[in-house]
């Protein structure tokens, strides 16, 4: 649908303009910003406008997100791959757009101080698949995030379109893509408000080119490099989807949460690299800790405490290698675990076939979701505490009971990060940072209570609760959201068995009841599925991981890990039998 065709009424220009110049009005009055500062803010103002205008004068019978159809449609996006795509050219995309990955992990944003980095995203970031201070500092979570808002909006059927439909889920991905870019923005423009500040040096080149905009142009170089880098990750997503195996961002998940398990296992060097190895400085891998500890200590030494340092506490106690070893296991049998309705062909006598519904049925995806609306709310609480403009925010700004964080002072004293929060809902939704963080302080509250930034015992118990009670249910909540807006619920499978010329024996082939016969697994597995997912990424958390990538990290990367094995399977089947393609969803 071209521009010229949309159907639109154009009336909602008038009170458009009208908000962006109260807007930009208001701003102005407020900050007495500089000319430049103005132009910026007055670009973002008109492009939001204009998101705006595209979607609400849309005039036509369909959703009105087919306004956006003349920018859906010129987004840039990797081409599709005309005909069969060989094995060993998508493995040979695989493999590049990692080690692409890696490469951009390691490089670091240019003009940024990296001594004062404060990481928004810390708690959460083997799941946002990044790196702070990098061009990968922002990692995946524009694409979760906009694919969080579309799926909400979805479900709650604020967003009218049938995803069973062709064109309608084209305009659902198209819409998709245009909210990730936004989101882009949105997640890069805050981390210049004290989190990725420029250097001294660059500000004062820029002042000297441009007197007055020194500071202000230094952000918006930042800001661009993360935008670049970010949507770089969109489309490195894209290659790997169409062109590789897999998903590209499961594939960044998974490497990143490898690399942080091979770093908490084997890493040699003590957590502060400035200061000599001792009892309080011990080399940060699991196994190169336990032998310090047994080639330094003396069998007193460890009943005096040496045997809770080794197995209890951080960094990374032995306790943290089983979990996360137990976490494999755990993962790899829910993985094979399904139920496997019969199938009947409805013409061909003999022909029979099974529909396996997996334990996991609406994947890891719902966890990821929810780790990505927590990390979120971290960083929500964070400036509304922090950000000198957001802490005067009318009733959330600067309270306790939304969260409060350390100062600058305190965490200048290594004992606790900045981005920890001490309070209120921020502190109770917050992921724990293995047994040290709940159960040592009720195993001797004395030695350990600091461990709950000044909460007692109770208050600890009532975080893992709240904590444990949200990873669960968010995650049961994502999944029937998933599997609405991925044609995977009752009716849509009912429909791909019935096309399929498929019955289940003793039922007529008709698709109501088909339907119905799902009905009585799939909500039911869909909540179980959920459940499971979310209870063992914040069980996985309550124990402790290896090289802190989080139960979220290490369940996810199990899960890729064997579906990309899977996957990888179904290409070598198909290479080798070419009529196998149309079955297994590939081309002829």
């Amino acid at each position: 649908m071209a521009d010229e065709e949309t159907p639109r009424d154009y009336r909602w220009a008038i009170p458009l303009t009208l908000l962006g110049i109260v807007l930009i009005a208001i701003v102005w009055f407020w900050t007495a910003p500089t000319f430049l500062a103005l132009l910026l803010v007055s670009l973002a103002v008109f492009v939001v406008l204009a998101l705006l205008f595209l979607g609400l004068s849309y005039n036509g019978t369909k959703s009105r997100l087919y306004g956006l159809k003349p920018l859906t449609s010129r987004m840039p996006a990797v081409s599709q791959p005309k005909g069969h795509v060989h094995f060993r050219t998508k493995l040979s995309w695989t493999i590049g757009i990692l080690l692409l990955y890696f490469l951009l992990t390691n490089i670091y944003l240019f003009g940024v101080d990296q001594a004062t980095v404060i990481d928004l995203f810390a708690s959460y970031r083997a799941i946002l698949a990044g790196a702070q201070g990098t061009l990968m500092h922002l990692g995946i979570g524009p694409i979760v995030t906009g694919s969080i808002i579309m799926q909400l909006f979805t479900g709650a059927k604020i967003i009218n379109l049938d995803l069973t439909n062709d064109e309608d889920k084209g305009m659902y991905q198209g819409t998709q893509k245009v909210l990730v870019v936004a989101m882009i923005f949105v997640e890069a423009i805050p981390q210049i408000y004290g989190y990725l500040t420029p250097s001294a040096s660059l500000v004062t080149t820029l002042s000297a080119a441009s007197p007055g905009n020194g500071l202000m142009l230094a952000n918006t170089i930042i800001v661009a490099q993360l935008v670049f880098g970010s949507y770089l990750v969109f489309l490195m997503d894209e290659v790997v989807s169409k062109w590789g195996i897999g998903s590209g961002i499961s594939l960044f998940i998974a490497a990143g949460v490898s690399q942080q398990i091979v770093q908490g296992t084997l890493n040699w060097v003590p957590q502060n690299p400035s200061e000599a190895v001792t009892a309080n400085n011990p080399p940060s891998g699991t196994i190169p800790k336990t032998l310090w500890f047994f080639t330094h200590w003396s069998a007193s030494q460890m009943a005096g405490g040496g045997w809770e340092r080794i197995l209890l506490q951080q960094p990374n106690p032995i306790v943290a290698l089983v979990g996360t070893a137990a976490i494999f296991f755990l993962v790899a049998w829910t993985e094979s675990t399904r139920i496997e309705l019969p199938l009947s062909h409805a013409e061909a006598r003999g022909a029979r076939g099974r529909y396996p519904l997996r334990l996991i049925y609406a994947s890891n995806i719902p966890v990821i979701l929810m780790s990505a609306l927590l990390a979120n709310v971290s960083m929500v609480t964070i400036l509304l505490w922090t950000n000198p403009t957001l802490a005067h925010f009318p009733v959330f700004g600067h309270q306790w009971w939304v969260g409060s964080y350390p100062t600058a002072a305190e965490a200048a004293t290594g004992a606790i990060s900045q981005t920890q929060p001490l309070t209120g809902g921020a502190y109770y939704l917050s992921t724990p940072n293995g047994l040290e963080s709940w159960l040592l302080p009720l195993i001797n509250f004395g030695q350990y209570g600091s461990f709950l930034y000044g909460h007692t015992w109770w208050q600890g118990i009532i975080h893992v609760m709240v904590y444990f009670g949200a990873m669960v249910g968010g995650s049961i909540l994502f999944a029937k959201f998933w599997i609405q807006t991925t044609n995977m619920g009752p009716e849509a499978v009912a429909r791909q068995i019935e096309a399929s010329g498929m019955q289940i024996p003793g039922f007529r082939r008709e698709p109501r009841v088909l339907r119905r016969v799902l009905e009585r697994y799939i909500p039911v597995i869909t909540v179980i599925s959920g459940a499971a997912v979310g209870a063992l990424a914040a069980g996985a958390d309550l124990i402790g991981t290896l090289g802190n990538a989080s139960g979220t990290g290490v369940l996810l990367m199990v899960g890729i890990i064997i579906n990309l094995y899977e996957a990888m399977g179904r290409e070598q089947l198909m290479e080798m039998n070419p009529l196998l393609r149309r079955f297994l969803g590939g081309e002829s």
